[in-house]
Formats: C-alpha cells, sequence, structure tokens
C-alpha cells in the first residue's frame, strides 16, 4: 500500500505534515466485508464489490478534486466507475431485493428503481 507524507507551510510558519493513503488498508477492507457480506465466509460477492469500489471511488474523487490536472487517476477512477455500473447493473437484474439493500447502505443515487 502506498503512503506518502508531504510537509505543507501554514500561515504563520507553521510546518504541518500530512499523511495520504492512496488505498484501503486490511482493516477498513475488513469492516466493509463485514458489513455487506452475503454469508460466513464472504470476501468476493457482488455486495462486497460494489462496496469497495465505492469506496475506492469516493477517495480517488477527492483526491481529483485537490489534483485537478491528474490525470492518469481520473483515468482509472472512470475504470472503478464503469466497473461498479456493471457490477450493479447484473445486481439489478439477478437479484433485486439485494441491489436495493445494497444502494440504500451506500446511498447510491438512482437507487429507487422507477417504473418502466
Amino acid at each position: 500500500m502506498t503512503h506518502y507524507k508531504s510537509t505543507m507551510l501554514l500561515p504563520g510558519g507553521i510546518y504541518a505534515t500530512l499523511e495520504r493513503r492512496a488505498m484501503l488498508t486490511t482493516t477498513e477492507k475488513s469492516k466493509l466485508i463485514e458489513k455487506f457480506k452475503a454469508h460466513g465466509q464472504d470476501t468476493g460477492s457482488t455486495e462486497v464489490q460494489v462496496a469497495l469500489l465505492s469506496e475506492e471511488i469516493r477517495r480517488l474523487a477527492g483526491h481529483l478534486k485537490t489534483h485537478r490536472k491528474d490525470n492518469h487517476s481520473r483515468r482509472g477512477l472512470l475504470g472503478m466507475v464503469a466497473k461498479r455500473k456493471k457490477l450493479l447493473d447484473y445486481l439489478r437484474e439477478s437479484r433485486p431485493p439485494r441491489y436495493a439493500a445494497v444502494a440504500k447502505k451506500l446511498g447510491l443515487k438512482g437507487s429507487v428503481r422507477r417504473s418502466e
């Protein structure tokens, strides 16, 4: 995992050290898996994958607000969003109740299915 520290000069000549994390830590992943798992030994169900991707997307979006010209990270973000969309589409078609539960827990926009 990539951890890096940067030093920033604050007004008044005070230096602050900021620690930035690029990825989810193992404990953070474990907490998300525990929250979204479908059964006792679940680590890779669609629900868990969507939850992990959603957290990574949230973090990367925050990074891009600060670093607007980071096009490499932007491309990675677009790939993650596309993958999450595919997983959510699969979940919506195959298991609508589980899709609704995951979308509600994650607070995703458009999580309520519209009548077509």
